[in-house]
């Protein structure tokens, strides 16, 4: 039976922000089937191909998407021992944070603290997801993917994937060449979980777990998030957005002494392995004299988290844009540091 294509979909519902305009073509994917037969229809009809996950890294123009726009549906999770490890692979359709809570159950140690991260397993890669000392590219040890050059399935190694910071081939070198369709992560049962954050270890103290298991360290990640409003909650007045907004900058020493210079205070900063420095990018945006709560119009910054911006009643994403623009525009004027946006951004731009 042919694939249903459906027409002017809108795609804020579809979107934690709860903002932009809707898909000019919409399919719903649930097998490699429907994403082959979608590939070749947009191929057909001279359309554009996007790919929507959970929505939760993405803000949509108000105008829509002149595109044909395909909502990742593949499921399933398939494990294996290898060499005294588990390989996890998971469908790109999969929910992220269901899949963090079943590897913990497991007792695999190495995506606890990545617990609370909205959106599909299909974008980990994509955008090298991490936080609180975790990044996915640690564990990945391939992704399958569909080659929209040629059609062709085929499957990348860690090492050809291109990992950064928040970056990765498929985001930055070759955004529009794949399409994720399952993920393989190398996981150590019974293996230690990862303390290499300060937030983590101080919630982990405080509630007396000295030798915590990776269940201990994924109860005190998602601890630590709902506090910053960064767990999808319905009843949180602060869940119409996107998470972190903004990237955080990744400096010279030279230029980060300069940023350190212009604040005119103590700058919070770590090394990174090839001799950078990274800033926060929250702290700057606080220093650059806006508060959590901030509120431009519709928009406002998180009450609880300066990196995150919300959507209130009557928000648009040109809204959104806008307040985006004037944050960054203050933290380089007023510092010296650059913000770069860390959400995808369809249709919008801040330049």
């Amino acid at each position: 039976m042919a694939l249903a294509v459906l027409e002017n979909v809108p795609l804020a519902p579809r979107c934690t922000m709860g903002v932009g305009g809707p898909a000019r073509f919409f399919i719903e994917a649930a097998s490699e089937a429907d994403v082959r037969e979608a590939h070749a229809w947009a191929a057909r009809h001279g359309r554009a191909l996007r790919v929507l996950g959970g929505g939760s890294n993405l803000v949509v123009a108000d105008a829509g998407v002149d595109a044909l726009v395909l909502r990742m549906g593949l499921r399933g999770i398939a494990a294996r021992p290898v060499d005294g490890a588990v390989e996890v692979t998971a469908a790109a359709g999969e929910p992220w944070d269901a899949l963090v809570a079943h590897a913990v159950a497991q007792g695999w140690a190495g995506l606890e603290c990545l617990a609370g991260i909205p959106g599909l397993v299909g974008a980990t890669p994509i955008q090298n997801v991490g936080a609180y000392g975790q990044e996915v590219s640690e564990t990945i040890t391939a992704v399958r993917a569909l080659d929209r050059r040629d059609g062709a399935v085929v499957t990348l190694p860690a090492a050809d994937c291109g990992f950064g910071y928040r970056d990765s081939r498929f985001r930055r070198a070759e955004p529009e060449r794949w399409i994720v369709l399952d993920v393989t992560y190398r996981l150590a049962p019974g293996g230690p979980p990862t303390l290499r954050y300060a937030d983590v270890e101080r919630e982990l103290a405080a509630r007396g777990a000295s030798a915590p298991s990776v269940a201990e360290v994924r109860e005190a990640v998602l601890a630590i998030r709902r506090r910053k409003s960064m767990v999808l909650d319905a009843t949180d007045p602060n869940r119409r957005s996107c998470g972190s907004f903004f990237l955080n900058p990744t400096l010279s020493r030279e230029e980060a002494e300069r940023v350190a210079a212009r604040a005119g205070e103590a700058l919070p900063r770590w090394p990174t392995p090839d001799g950078r420095v990274k800033l926060s990018a929250a702290w700057l945006i606080e220093a650059a004299g806006f508060t959590r709560g901030h509120r431009h119009g519709p928009v406002a910054l998180s009450s609880r988290h300066a990196l995150a911006i919300v959507c209130h009643d009557g928000a648009r994403a040109a809204d959104v844009i806008a307040f985006a623009r004037v944050l960054r525009d203050a933290v380089a004027e007023r510092l010296g540091a650059r913000l770069e946006p860390e959400p995808i951004l369809w249709g919008a731009a801040l330049d």
